[in-house]
């Protein structure tokens, strides 16, 4: 089976897409070298760029390339609105399976069409996106799942939002979930003297100014130096948008300044030392498809507090603190609660290390291929729109 997968996602600043890209492309390569795994399974990864080239990491190795340069934009606006050109032209080649990484299909001539669609946030609320996601997404992203030969989701969570928002058959759509990251787990005491982490692009959905407003009343509660000095530093991890530079600037200011920092964007050759050094995970999203940092924290040990909104709830299973994402009371409490009783932040660790490990990008890669197939079945009873 030949499938070619849009890698572009993942080119540069891999974020949750990106990384989720990345990591099933891996173990989908794993599969296919493993005796027995996925005979006759051929991975040819695609990428448009002007200036970004493809690096293969090892664990890639075994995977063909398309590079091309050609800007995104330029490609996205073709592809969107004019259906050009087929993914067989532009590469020179056959496939099976074409798999879009986002939720739009790349055009093709013959081959089965598979879309990811990580969540619908977009329909929700266009204005919180830029580019070509305000643009084509909401417009046309009912017609090209119901046109998609088998749509991929990362949660049970999405996979209802599809089904309902987008009317698609729920018999093709595979839940196929990421992987926990292969970390070992740090001691189970934790880091008791570590930050409060959030990790993930600065951007609206990610509803920092609450959680801003949140530490704020973590640091009233505790006045004057020796108060504060036991409120652990708020560590901001992640992109900035131009949305944020509201948040940026007040950060520079007291009360927040000299007890929040922002970081930028942290290569995944390094996040699981920023896990290791937190004392807590906070994710007070207003919409998450996933959530992959509340699977990392997990994975090495690290207490979560989350939204109670969209697949957080799912995710976290029962292991942290699910909190109001607009009440700055609440998040401040569940945050209290985690920073202040040993042996409940503890407990939640423990818990969140048995909840990770039951998620593996090897049944991810099982999934995905499974999906291939109904894909390669569905294409074959003829239909063809979009």
């Amino acid at each position: 089976m030949r499938v070619l997968i849009d890698y572009r996602p993942a080119l540069r600043g891999r974020t949750g897409a990106g990384e989720y890209t990345h990591e099933l492309a891996a173990a989908l390569v794993a599969r296919a070298r493993r005796p027995g795994g996925a005979p006759g399974l051929d991975i040819t990864l695609f990428s448009s760029s002007w200036k970004d080239r493809v690096t293969l990491a090892p664990e890639l190795m075994g995977a063909s390339v398309v590079d091309a340069r050609v800007p995104v934009a330029l490609l996205n606006l073709c592809w969107h609105r004019l259906r050009w050109p087929p993914i067989e032209r532009l590469t020179r080649r056959d496939y099976d399976v074409a798999h879009s990484s986002h939720p739009l299909l790349m055009p093709s001539h013959g081959a089965a069409r598979v879309v990811t669609i990580h969540d619908l946030d977009f329909l929700h609320h266009p204005e919180r996106t830029r580019a070509e996601i305000r643009r084509d997404y909401p417009t046309l992203v009912a017609r090209h799942a119901r046109a998609a030969d088998a749509i991929l989701v990362p949660s049970r969570f999405t996979q209802q939002e599809v089904v309902r928002l987008l009317e698609v058959d729920p018999a093709r759509i595979t839940v196929c979930s990421p992987g926990a990251p292969d970390w070992i787990p740090r001691a189970q005491s934790g880091n008791r003297r570590g930050y409060i982490l959030f990790l993930g692009t600065l951007e609206p959905r990610k509803n920092l100014g609450t959680l801003l407003d949140a530490y704020e009343r973590i640091l009233a509660a505790h006045p004057g130096p020796d108060g504060q000095a036991s409120v652990p530093e708020l560590v901001l991890a992640g992109r900035p948008t131009p949305e944020a530079t509201a948040w940026l600037d007040r950060i520079g200011r007291p009360p927040l300044a000299g007890r929040v920092r922002a970081i930028g964007y942290v290569d995944p050759a390094h996040r699981q030392a920023l896990y290791e050094g937190a004392r807590v995970l906070v994710m007070p999203s207003l919409d998450e498809g996933f959530g992959l940092p509340v699977l990392e924290a997990m994975a090495v040990g690290v207490p979560v507090v989350a939204a109670n909104r969209g697949a957080l709830p799912e995710v976290l299973g029962g292991t942290g603190v699910l909190v109001d994402p607009l009440n700055a009371a609440d998040i401040a409490a569940g945050l209290q609660r985690v920073i202040q009783d040993e042996a409940f932040s503890t407990a939640c660790a423990t818990l969140g290390l048995t909840r990770a490990a039951a998620y593996r990008w090897t049944d991810a890669a099982a999934r995905a291929c499974d999906a291939y197939g109904q894909a390669l079945a569905h294409r074959a009873t003829g239909h063809r729109t979009v």
